[in-house]
C-alpha cells in the first residue's frame, strides 16, 4: 500500500507541470510556421478536443483511484490485452515525454560550456535524470514538493512574461490572421494538441492523493484552466512583440518574445523559465511512469519484483528505477525524432481507449462503480472525441502508425507467451456481452473490487455499520406478501445467526408490530426486536419491488431494515437506526435500490452511501 501524501497543490502542481513544456517552448514558432497568427486559434482548439478526455479521466479517477491509473481504467473496463497494449503503451509514452525534457534540460545547460558538443547534452541529461530518480526514491511527498517549487516559480515567470509584454504587442503583426486557410489550422490543432496531454499524467498517482473524490478531479481542472489561458496568452503576446520572419518556425519563440519585450535580460529570464519547464515535466514523468509498471506487476501483467515497494520510504523503487533506466538508455543510444510522433499516436490511442472505457463501466451498472464526478454528455461528447482522436491519429503519418502497430503486436505477444495463463479476470465489457446474451448472470470480480476501492477511497477505517452489512443477511422478495409472511421469512433466516428458535423470533416480530407500526416512511420499514443473551445483534436487509403489506394504512413496503438485538446492545441499535436513517436519505439511494441486479448488489447500495462512518465502536 503507498501513502497517501498528494494534496490538491500537488495534483495541480503535477498535471500543470506536465503541460507545460516544449508545448510552450517550442511548438509556437514550428506551428507559426505552418499557420501564422491563427496559431492562437489552433491551440484554442486543441483545448477544446482536450476537454472529453479530461472529463473521463476525471470520473474514472474518483471512481478506481488506483496506481497506474491509465492502465488500470483499460484493463479493467476492456481486459487484459487491452490493458497489456494500454500499459506498455502508456509507459513509453510518459517515459519519451521524460526523456525529451530532460534532453531539454541538456540543451539548456550548454549554454554554460562554450563549444559543448551532442555528447555533452547527453552527460547533462542523464545527470539531471539521475537527480530526479533519487528524489522519486526518497519521497513521493519530497517529489510533489519539488513540482510545487518548479511550477509556481515557472507560472512568476510565465507571469511576466505576459505582464512585460502585453504592452509591446503590436496588432498589424496579426494581419492576415488566417495566411493559410482553416485546414492549416486543423492541421496544427493536431500538431499542438499533445502540448495537453501531459494534463492526465497525475491520474497515474492518484492513489497516492488524499481525499481523490475531490483533489483529482478539482486539481486537473484547476490546471486545464490556468495553463489553457496561459498558452492563449503567452502565444497572444509572442506573436505580437516578434517580427514574423523570426518567429516562423524558432525553436527559441519565447525566448525572442522576452528579448523583444524586456532586452537581454528578458531572454535570459525566458531561458531558466524553460528550464524550469523541462524540470516539472522529467520530473513528473518520472513520477507517473513509474507506477505503470507497478500497477501491471500488481496485476500479473508483468514479473511481480516490479511491484515491490521501499519498506521504509514506501516507494516503487524498483519501477522507478528501471523507468530512469530506460530514459537514460534512450538519451544515450537512440535518435528519437519518430519515437516523439510515436510517442503521440499511443497517446492519442490511450485517450481513445479511455473514452471507450468510460462508456463502458456506465453501461455495466454495477451498484459498486461510484464516481464522485460524473462526465457530462455521456456517451455523445466521447463518441465525438473518439472520431476526432482517430483523424488526428491518420495525420500523424505511416512511420508512427508503422512503430504503434509493432507495439500493439509486441503487447499482443506478450499477452498470449506470458500474461493469458496467469489471468483470468473478467472485464466490465465481457460482462456487459453476457448481460446482452443471458439474463441471469453471476456477480463478477471486479464488482467486489470496486466496492473495495469505493469503501478505501477516503483513507478511513470500516465502521461497525460497515462491517455488519459485509456479513449480514440478504432476502430479495420478488412477489407481493403480507407482514406475517415476511416476518416468518426473516425468521428462518436469522434463528442460526442469532442461536434463538424461528419460532420465538417469529412471536417477536409479531409482539413488536402490534405495538406500533414499524413502516417508518413511505416505502421503508425497520422492524427492531431485542432477544436474550449478551453480545448479540444482526442485521438483515430484505427487498421486495411487488411490495410487502404491512396495513392498508400505509403503501407496500419496498425496502426493509431488520434488527435485531440483545439488551446490551439497546445504545447501538439505537445509532444504527440513525445511521439506516441517515444513508436511506440519499437522494439515489431508492433508485439503486431497485436497480440493484442481485444480492451482492444490493450490498453494495448500503455499503457504499456517502454516510459519515463512525470513528469507533
Amino acid at each position: 500500500m503507498l501513502k497517501k501524501e498528494l494534496g490538491l497543490l500537488d495534483v495541480f502542481s503535477i498535471a500543470a507541470g506536465a503541460m507545460i513544456s516544449s508545448g510552450l517552448f517550442v511548438l509556437p514558432g514550428i506551428a507559426f510556421a505552418k499557420a501564422g497568427p491563427a496559431v492562437l486559434l489552433a491551440y484554442g482548439l486543441a483545448g477544446l478536443v482536450m476537454i472529453p478526455t479530461v472529463l473521463a479521466k476525471a470520473e474514472l479517477a474518483t471512481a478506481m483511484p488506483k496506481s497506474g491509473g491509465s492502465y488500470f481504467f483499460i484493463e479493467r473496463s476492456l481486459g487484459p490485452l487491452a490493458g497489456t497494449l494500454a500499459g506498455l503503451g502508456a509507459w513509453l509514452s510518459i517515459t519519451l515525454k521524460a526523456t525529451f525534457a530532460l534532453v531539454g534540460i541538456g540543451a539548456l545547460g550548454t549554454l554554460l560550456v562554450p563549444g559543448a558538443g551532442e555528447w555533452t547534452v547527453k552527460v547533462i541529461a542523464m545527470s539531471a535524470c539521475a537527480c530526479f530518480t533519487v528524489v522519486n526514491l526518497l519521497s513521493v511527498r519530497g517529489t510533489g514538493r519539488l513540482q510545487i517549487v518548479l511550477v509556481f516559480g515557472l507560472l512568476a515567470i510565465l507571469a511576466l512574461y505576459m505582464v512585460a509584454g502585453a504592452p509591446a504587442v503590436e496588432v498589424p503583426r496579426y494581419h492576415p490572421f488566417m495566411p493559410f486557410g482553416l485546414q492549416s489550422v486543423l492541421a496544427v490543432a493536431g500538431l499542438v494538441f499533445i502540448s495537453f496531454g501531459g494534463l492526465t499524467k497525475v491520474v497515474d498517482v492518484s492513489e497516492e492523493v488524499r481525499r481523490p473524490q475531490r483533489n483529482l478531479p478539482l486539481g486537473m481542472f484547476l490546471a486545464f484552466g490556468v495553463v489553457m489561458v496561459l498558452y492563449m496568452v503567452v502565444v497572444f503576446v509572442t506573436v505580437g512583440t516578434v517580427d514574423p520572419e523570426h518567429l516562423s518556425g524558432s525553436l527559441v519563440p519565447l525566448t525572442l518574445g522576452g528579448q523583444a519585450s524586456m532586452g537581454t535580460a528578458g531572454g535570459v529570464l525566458i531561458s531558466l523559465g524553460a528550464f524550469l519547464a523541462f524540470a516539472t515535466t522529467a520530473n513528473a514523468g518520472i513520477l507517473a511512469a513509474s507506477r505503470t509498471p507497478m500497477a501491471m506487476s500488481r496485476d500479473g501483467l508483468l514479473p511481480a519484483v516490479l511491484s515491490r515497494t521501499n519498506r521504509r520510504l514506501k516507494t516503487p523503487h524498483i519501477a522507478i528505477i528501471l523507468t530512469a533506466g530506460v530514459a537514460m538508455l534512450v538519451i544515450a543510444l537512440l535518435s528519437i525524432e519518430n519515437l516523439v510522433k510515436t510517442a503521440s499516436t499511443v497517446m492519442i490511442l490511450m485517450f481513445m481507449l479511455m473514452n471507450v472505457a468510460v462508456i463502458i463501466m456506465r453501461q455495466t451498472g454495477f451498484q459498486s462503480y461510484r464516481p464522485t464526478f460524473r462526465a457530462p454528455l455521456c456517451p455523445w461528447l466521447q463518441i465525438g472525441a473518439i472520431t476526432v482522436y482517430g483523424f488526428l491519429i491518420v495525420e500523424m503519418g505511416s512511420v508512427p502508425l508503422l512503430l504503434t502497430g509493432a507495439l500493439a503486436l509486441l503487447a499482443s505477444l506478450w499477452y498470449l507467451g506470458y500474461v493469458r495463463r496467469r489471468i483470468d479476470r473478467e472485464s466490465a465489457i465481457v460482462y456487459l456481452v453476457k448481460t446482452i446474451t443471458s439474463k441471469p448472470i453471476q456477480r463478477v470480480g471486479l464488482e467486489e473490487e470496486l466496492r473495495n476501492i469505493s469503501l478505501r477511497r477516503d483513507g478511513g477505517a470500516l465502521d461497525r455499520f460497515d462491517r455488519l452489512v459485509e456479513g449480514c443477511a440478504i432476502l430479495d422478495i420478488d412477489e407481493s406478501i403480507p407482514a406475517k409472511e415476511l416476518f416468518r421469512r426473516v425468521s428462518a433466516a436469522l434463528a442460526a445467526r442469532l442461536d434463538v428458535e424461528e419460532d420465538r423470533l417469529y412471536e417477536l416480530f409479531l409482539e413488536r408490530e402490534q405495538q406500533s407500526s414499524t413502516v417508518v416512511q413511505p416505502g421503508l420499514a425497520i422492524p427492531h426486536v431485542i432477544v436474550d443473551g449478551e453480545r448479540r445483534f444482526e442485521l438483515l436487509l430484505v427487498r421486495c419491488k411487488a411490495g410487502i403489506v404491512f396495513s392498508e394504512l400505509h403503501q407496500p413496503v419496498r425496502t426493509v431494515f431488520v434488527l435485531v438485538g440483545s439488551l446490551d446492545e439497546r445504545n447501538y441499535h439505537l445509532r444504527a437506526l440513525m445511521t439506516i436513517a441517515r444513508l436511506v436519505r440519499e437522494p439515489e439511494f431508492e433508485v439503486r435500490w431497485l436497480q440493484a441486479q442481485g444480492l451482492e448488489q444490493l450490498r453494495d447500495v448500503v455499503l457504499l452511501s456517502s454516510r459519515e462512518r463512525e470513528q469507533q465502536d
